[in-house]
């Protein structure tokens, strides 16, 4: 696994992928390097000129690249349905889905349309409800993966059942960092469930470590204390975009990414690096919490990974 890249990526001739907040960021340079490896690749997110930028840019660097745009906002339950049937009138199977796109750190409470906080119902309760609703196309594929982008800020989180939704008491890296633990225990339970359920389900966590996107401009805002001292500390403490795809990558194509498994970069304090095994804090294993926010998770976005595996 030490100092795996791009090209160690087999060939995914013949594989459909679908990423999540693929216009920009972390969600392009894994689209990116899935196209150039030769898989289908279904690019989606909230603005159409976005994507449309993101597929010039794809395609001049792969001429022959296999992709497609879809419109997809994981803050609103409709939109997921949505496209989750586009996708299935016009695709037999999907090979690979990577949960990747995420908000960071609104330092104002807001609400998704269905009146989710907008950070646990964009990072994790869209995609929770996408996975259910592809369930059946994933269970078509030969050997199909679930990719979910968890966070350094797992360590810090801790799922408050008693205001999940932050409705007594909004902090915005507190709210962030239990989407992002909520992301990586939602990974790990869809292993177990899946394993029990015969759905046959590789479901694999990653964290980008600290790396140069958009999200702290778009999330605390370029003004923030954060923000400034981050771009002192960047040539030490982060990578590029690219870089930080890379235990994406690894998790969504590798043979070696194991089922449950969760992986990061290699360096100090996993911040930057080539992919490595990452470090799962304790309330992440927590197999009684796990259970109950797939409960809860179930309730709130009124779809069952049951009933759907049960209706395919």
């Amino acid at each position: 696994m030490t100092d795996w890249t791009t090209a160690d990526i087999p060939s995914l001739a013949g594989k459909t992928a679908v990423v999540t907040g693929a216009t920009g960021g972390l969600g392009y340079e894994t689209a990116l390097a899935l196209a150039g490896a030769g898989a289908i690749v279904i690019l989606t997110g909230r603005s159409d000129a976005k994507g449309l930028r993101a597929i010039e840019g794809i395609c001049a660097r792969f001429p022959h690249a296999l992709i497609a745009y879809e419109r997809l906002d994981l803050a609103s339950l409709s939109s997921v349905a949505d496209f989750a049937r586009r996708f299935a009138a016009s695709n037999d199977q999907l090979d690979l889905l990577v949960n990747n796109a995420a908000v960071m750190a609104l330092p104002k409470q807001q609400q998704t349309e269905d009146g989710f906080e907008m950070q646990l119902g964009t990072n994790y309760l869209g995609h929770y409800a996408l996975t259910a609703r592809l369930l059946p196309r994933l269970r078509r594929a030969r050997a199909p993966r679930v990719v979910n982008l968890s966070s350094l800020a797992h360590r810090s989180g801790r799922i408050n059942f008693g205001d999940l939704q932050s409705e007594r008491s909004y902090r915005p890296w507190r709210a962030y960092c239990q989407s992002k633990l909520a992301m990586l225990m939602f990974s790990l339970e869809l292993q177990r469930r899946s394993d029990a359920a015969g759905w046959g389900l590789r479901s694999i966590a990653a964290h980008p470590g600290s790396a140069r996107t958009d999200l702290i401009s778009n999330g605390p805002g370029a003004n923030t204390l954060q923000w400034r001292v981050g771009r002192l500390l960047q040539p030490l403490i982060s990578q590029s975009a690219a870089e930080g795809a890379l235990p994406t990558l690894f998790a969504a194509t590798s043979p070696a990414a194991q089922p449950g498994g969760y992986y990061g970069p290699d360096g100090f304090y996993e911040l930057k690096g080539a992919p490595k095994a990452a470090r799962i804090m304790p309330q992440a294993k927590d197999f009684a919490s796990s259970a109950r926010l797939w409960d809860v998770s179930a309730a709130l976005t009124g779809v069952s990974f049951d009933d759907i595996a049960a209706a395919a």
